[in-house]
Protein backbone atom coordinates (compact mmCIF):
# COMPACT_ATOMS: atom_id res chain seq x y z
CA UNK A 1 0.00 0.00 0.00
CA UNK A 2 1.28 3.56 -1.00
CA UNK A 3 -0.42 6.82 -1.00
CA UNK A 4 0.62 7.12 -4.99
CA UNK A 5 -1.90 3.85 -5.02
CA UNK A 6 -4.67 5.16 -3.49
CA UNK A 7 -4.65 8.75 -5.04
CA UNK A 8 -4.15 6.84 -8.44
CA UNK A 9 -7.23 4.67 -7.72
CA UNK A 10 -9.41 8.21 -6.99
CA UNK A 11 -8.10 9.74 -9.96
CA UNK A 12 -9.13 6.75 -11.76
CA UNK A 13 -12.65 7.18 -10.68
CA UNK A 14 -12.79 10.55 -11.05
CA UNK A 15 -12.21 10.40 -15.14
CA UNK A 16 -14.18 8.14 -15.08
CA UNK A 17 -17.21 10.45 -13.55
CA UNK A 18 -15.86 12.71 -16.22
CA UNK A 19 -16.35 10.83 -18.77
CA UNK A 20 -19.69 10.03 -18.02
CA UNK A 21 -20.76 13.56 -17.26
CA UNK A 22 -21.28 12.83 -13.85
CA UNK A 23 -24.01 15.22 -11.91
CA UNK A 24 -23.55 15.35 -8.15
CA UNK A 25 -25.22 12.27 -7.45
CA UNK A 26 -24.31 9.28 -10.16
CA UNK A 27 -26.18 10.20 -13.20
CA UNK A 28 -28.69 12.60 -11.40
CA UNK A 29 -28.45 15.66 -9.12
CA UNK A 30 -32.03 15.10 -7.15
CA UNK A 31 -33.43 11.67 -8.31
CA UNK A 32 -36.44 13.55 -9.78
CA UNK A 33 -36.14 13.79 -13.43
CA UNK A 34 -38.30 16.95 -13.65
CA UNK A 35 -36.00 18.43 -10.87
CA UNK A 36 -32.74 17.54 -12.82
CA UNK A 37 -34.27 19.34 -16.32
CA UNK A 38 -34.76 22.61 -14.67
CA UNK A 39 -31.33 22.15 -13.61
CA UNK A 40 -29.84 21.57 -16.95
CA UNK A 41 -32.23 23.97 -18.80
CA UNK A 42 -31.90 27.31 -16.25
CA UNK A 43 -28.74 28.52 -14.70
CA UNK A 44 -30.47 30.22 -12.29
CA UNK A 45 -31.91 27.04 -10.62
CA UNK A 46 -28.60 26.13 -10.54
CA UNK A 47 -27.57 28.46 -8.66
CA UNK A 48 -30.47 28.36 -6.21
CA UNK A 49 -29.75 24.70 -5.70
CA UNK A 50 -26.15 25.48 -5.08
CA UNK A 51 -27.30 27.55 -2.14
CA UNK A 52 -29.23 24.52 -1.02
CA UNK A 53 -26.16 22.29 -0.51
CA UNK A 54 -25.46 22.57 3.00
CA UNK A 55 -26.57 20.69 5.96
CA UNK A 56 -29.35 18.31 4.02
CA UNK A 57 -29.44 15.08 1.82
CA UNK A 58 -27.97 16.29 -1.69
CA UNK A 59 -30.92 14.74 -3.21
CA UNK A 60 -33.10 16.68 -1.74
CA UNK A 61 -31.08 20.13 -2.17
CA UNK A 62 -31.13 19.56 -5.83
CA UNK A 63 -34.90 19.22 -5.84
CA UNK A 64 -35.89 22.82 -3.91
CA UNK A 65 -35.68 24.59 -7.19
CA UNK A 66 -38.40 22.79 -8.74
CA UNK A 67 -40.15 22.57 -5.50
CA UNK A 68 -39.50 26.62 -4.99
CA UNK A 69 -40.69 27.39 -8.60
CA UNK A 70 -44.32 25.57 -8.00
CA UNK A 71 -44.96 27.31 -4.97
CA UNK A 72 -44.03 30.42 -6.18
CA UNK A 73 -44.88 29.80 -9.89
CA UNK A 74 -41.29 31.67 -10.64
CA UNK A 75 -37.44 31.43 -10.46
CA UNK A 76 -37.53 35.06 -11.87
CA UNK A 77 -34.69 36.77 -9.73
CA UNK A 78 -36.82 40.13 -9.83
CA UNK A 79 -39.91 38.41 -8.39
CA UNK A 80 -37.68 36.86 -5.84
CA UNK A 81 -35.96 39.86 -4.75
CA UNK A 82 -38.89 41.87 -4.84
CA UNK A 83 -41.08 39.35 -2.63
CA UNK A 84 -38.86 37.96 0.05
CA UNK A 85 -41.93 36.94 2.18
CA UNK A 86 -43.26 35.02 -0.46
CA UNK A 87 -39.94 33.43 -0.74
CA UNK A 88 -39.94 32.95 2.98
CA UNK A 89 -42.96 31.16 3.31
CA UNK A 90 -42.38 29.41 0.09
CA UNK A 91 -39.49 27.87 2.01
CA UNK A 92 -41.16 27.27 5.28
CA UNK A 93 -44.34 25.80 3.95
CA UNK A 94 -44.67 22.55 5.06
CA UNK A 95 -42.78 20.36 3.89
CA UNK A 96 -40.04 22.86 4.84
CA UNK A 97 -37.17 23.21 1.55
CA UNK A 98 -34.50 23.41 3.98
CA UNK A 99 -33.52 22.92 7.75
CA UNK A 100 -32.63 26.95 7.66
CA UNK A 101 -35.46 27.76 7.54
CA UNK A 102 -34.99 31.77 8.17
CA UNK A 103 -31.34 31.67 6.48
CA UNK A 104 -32.37 30.38 3.37
CA UNK A 105 -34.75 32.91 1.88
CA UNK A 106 -32.40 35.24 2.71
CA UNK A 107 -29.64 33.97 0.44
CA UNK A 108 -32.12 33.38 -2.27
CA UNK A 109 -33.37 36.82 -1.82
CA UNK A 110 -29.59 38.46 -1.92
CA UNK A 111 -28.63 35.72 -4.55
CA UNK A 112 -31.19 37.37 -6.93
CA UNK A 113 -30.38 40.99 -5.76
CA UNK A 114 -26.79 40.59 -6.78
CA UNK A 115 -27.89 38.67 -10.14
CA UNK A 116 -29.80 42.04 -11.19
CA UNK A 117 -27.56 43.73 -10.72
CA UNK A 118 -24.21 42.53 -11.92
CA UNK A 119 -25.32 39.77 -13.90
CA UNK A 120 -28.56 40.93 -16.08
CA UNK A 121 -30.83 38.39 -13.54
CA UNK A 122 -28.85 35.50 -15.71
CA UNK A 123 -26.17 33.11 -13.75
CA UNK A 124 -24.76 31.91 -16.56
CA UNK A 125 -23.04 35.49 -16.94
CA UNK A 126 -20.73 34.27 -14.48
CA UNK A 127 -19.60 31.79 -15.86
CA UNK A 128 -18.89 32.62 -19.74
CA UNK A 129 -17.33 30.08 -21.15
CA UNK A 130 -13.89 30.89 -21.32
CA UNK A 131 -13.12 32.23 -18.32
CA UNK A 132 -10.81 31.25 -15.92
CA UNK A 133 -11.54 28.96 -13.07
CA UNK A 134 -10.31 31.03 -10.07
CA UNK A 135 -12.59 34.03 -11.77
CA UNK A 136 -15.58 31.77 -11.54
CA UNK A 137 -14.81 30.83 -8.19
CA UNK A 138 -14.37 34.25 -6.63
CA UNK A 139 -17.40 35.20 -8.18
CA UNK A 140 -19.78 32.49 -7.02
CA UNK A 141 -17.92 32.52 -3.74
CA UNK A 142 -19.06 36.40 -2.92
CA UNK A 143 -22.87 34.89 -2.59
CA UNK A 144 -24.37 34.52 0.55
CA UNK A 145 -24.61 31.45 1.24
CA UNK A 146 -22.26 30.17 -0.99
CA UNK A 147 -18.69 30.72 -0.04
CA UNK A 148 -15.29 29.09 -1.27
CA UNK A 149 -16.34 25.32 -0.16
CA UNK A 150 -19.73 25.36 -2.49
CA UNK A 151 -18.09 27.73 -5.15
CA UNK A 152 -15.26 25.41 -5.76
CA UNK A 153 -18.11 22.31 -6.25
CA UNK A 154 -20.30 24.33 -8.39
CA UNK A 155 -17.58 25.15 -11.20
CA UNK A 156 -16.32 21.45 -11.03
CA UNK A 157 -19.98 20.60 -11.69
CA UNK A 158 -20.22 23.37 -14.13
CA UNK A 159 -17.30 21.77 -16.18
CA UNK A 160 -17.63 18.07 -15.39
CA UNK A 161 -21.76 17.77 -16.00
CA UNK A 162 -22.23 20.87 -17.75
CA UNK A 163 -19.35 21.25 -20.53
CA UNK A 164 -18.55 24.57 -19.45
CA UNK A 165 -15.32 25.48 -21.01
CA UNK A 166 -12.78 26.73 -18.33
CA UNK A 167 -9.61 27.61 -18.33
CA UNK A 168 -7.20 27.15 -15.86
CA UNK A 169 -7.99 23.39 -14.47
CA UNK A 170 -4.85 23.31 -12.91
CA UNK A 171 -6.24 25.88 -10.51
CA UNK A 172 -9.76 24.30 -9.77
CA UNK A 173 -9.91 22.63 -6.43
CA UNK A 174 -11.74 19.71 -4.11
CA UNK A 175 -14.15 21.28 -1.65
CA UNK A 176 -13.75 21.13 2.15
CA UNK A 177 -16.47 19.08 2.73
CA UNK A 178 -16.40 16.35 5.79
CA UNK A 179 -16.97 13.55 3.10
CA UNK A 180 -13.95 14.58 0.96
CA UNK A 181 -11.31 15.78 4.29
CA UNK A 182 -12.78 12.08 6.06
CA UNK A 183 -11.59 10.01 2.58
CA UNK A 184 -8.53 11.98 2.23
CA UNK A 185 -7.55 11.76 6.00
CA UNK A 186 -8.42 8.07 6.50
CA UNK A 187 -6.54 7.02 3.26
CA UNK A 188 -3.48 8.87 3.82
CA UNK A 189 -3.71 11.71 1.33
CA UNK A 190 -3.85 14.00 3.67
CA UNK A 191 -2.16 14.07 7.57
CA UNK A 192 -3.95 17.46 8.48
CA UNK A 193 -7.51 18.49 8.48
CA UNK A 194 -7.23 22.47 7.04
CA UNK A 195 -8.46 23.59 3.97
CA UNK A 196 -4.88 24.06 2.61
CA UNK A 197 -3.47 20.57 3.71
CA UNK A 198 -6.53 18.96 2.21
CA UNK A 199 -6.58 21.60 -1.24
CA UNK A 200 -2.57 20.86 -1.30
CA UNK A 201 -2.74 17.14 -1.09
CA UNK A 202 -5.34 17.45 -3.86
CA UNK A 203 -3.04 19.87 -5.78
CA UNK A 204 -0.01 17.28 -5.26
CA UNK A 205 -1.70 14.36 -6.55
CA UNK A 206 -3.89 15.45 -9.77
CA UNK A 207 -2.05 18.84 -10.37
CA UNK A 208 -3.66 18.85 -13.94
CA UNK A 209 -6.90 19.15 -12.51
CA UNK A 210 -6.97 19.01 -8.67
CA UNK A 211 -11.03 19.10 -9.24
CA UNK A 212 -10.98 16.30 -10.34
CA UNK A 213 -10.95 14.51 -6.69
CA UNK A 214 -13.90 16.06 -5.90
CA UNK A 215 -16.53 13.71 -6.98
CA UNK A 216 -14.74 10.68 -6.65
CA UNK A 217 -13.84 11.63 -2.69
CA UNK A 218 -17.01 12.77 -1.83
CA UNK A 219 -19.08 9.61 -2.94
CA UNK A 220 -16.50 7.47 -1.55
CA UNK A 221 -17.21 8.82 1.74
CA UNK A 222 -20.80 9.18 1.64
CA UNK A 223 -21.04 5.30 0.05
CA UNK A 224 -17.85 4.07 1.82
CA UNK A 225 -16.16 5.58 3.92
CA UNK A 226 -18.97 6.49 6.32
CA UNK A 227 -18.51 7.71 9.76
CA UNK A 228 -19.64 4.60 11.59
CA UNK A 229 -19.24 1.82 10.42
CA UNK A 230 -17.06 2.31 6.96
CA UNK A 231 -17.37 -0.54 3.94
CA UNK A 232 -13.59 -0.43 3.78
CA UNK A 233 -13.86 -4.20 2.11
CA UNK A 234 -16.18 -3.27 -0.87
CA UNK A 235 -14.99 0.32 -1.24
CA UNK A 236 -12.96 1.41 -4.25
CA UNK A 237 -9.91 2.43 -2.09
CA UNK A 238 -10.13 -0.50 -0.64
CA UNK A 239 -6.66 -2.19 -1.99
CA UNK A 240 -4.58 0.78 -1.12
CA UNK A 241 -6.38 3.15 1.46
CA UNK A 242 -4.42 3.32 5.08
CA UNK A 243 -7.86 2.85 6.83
CA UNK A 244 -7.51 4.97 9.36
CA UNK A 245 -10.83 4.97 10.35
CA UNK A 246 -10.60 6.55 13.80
CA UNK A 247 -10.03 10.02 11.53
CA UNK A 248 -13.27 11.23 11.76
CA UNK A 249 -13.47 15.10 11.18
CA UNK A 250 -16.53 16.68 11.65
CA UNK A 251 -18.30 20.23 11.60
CA UNK A 252 -16.44 22.79 9.39
CA UNK A 253 -12.90 21.59 10.75
CA UNK A 254 -11.37 20.31 13.39
CA UNK A 255 -7.73 20.87 14.70
CA UNK A 256 -4.30 19.37 12.86
CA UNK A 257 -3.54 15.96 13.93
CA UNK A 258 -0.95 13.57 14.31
CA UNK A 259 -1.70 10.67 11.62
CA UNK A 260 -0.75 8.33 14.18
CA UNK A 261 -3.30 9.47 17.11
CA UNK A 262 -7.02 10.31 17.20
CA UNK A 263 -8.13 13.88 18.06
CA UNK A 264 -11.45 15.17 19.24
CA UNK A 265 -13.48 18.09 16.99
CA UNK A 266 -12.52 21.51 17.94
CA UNK A 267 -16.02 22.70 18.44
CA UNK A 268 -14.81 26.11 17.97
CA UNK A 269 -14.92 26.21 14.32
CA UNK A 270 -18.90 25.46 14.69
Amino acid sequence: MTTAEVAGLLVDFGRELEAQGAAQVGGSFSGDADADELIARSSNAFLIGVLFTQGIPAERAWSAPRELERRLGTLDPRYLAEHPEAVRRAVQTAPMLHRFKETLPRWIVSAADRLIQDYGGDAARIWPPGSHVIDVTERLAVFDGIGRKKAVMAVEILVRHFGVELSGRECGQVAYDVHVRRVFLRSGLADEDSREAIEAAAARWCPGSPGTLDLPAWLVGRQWCRPRLPACDSCRLSGACARRVHLNPTGVGVRPHSAERKTSPDRSFG
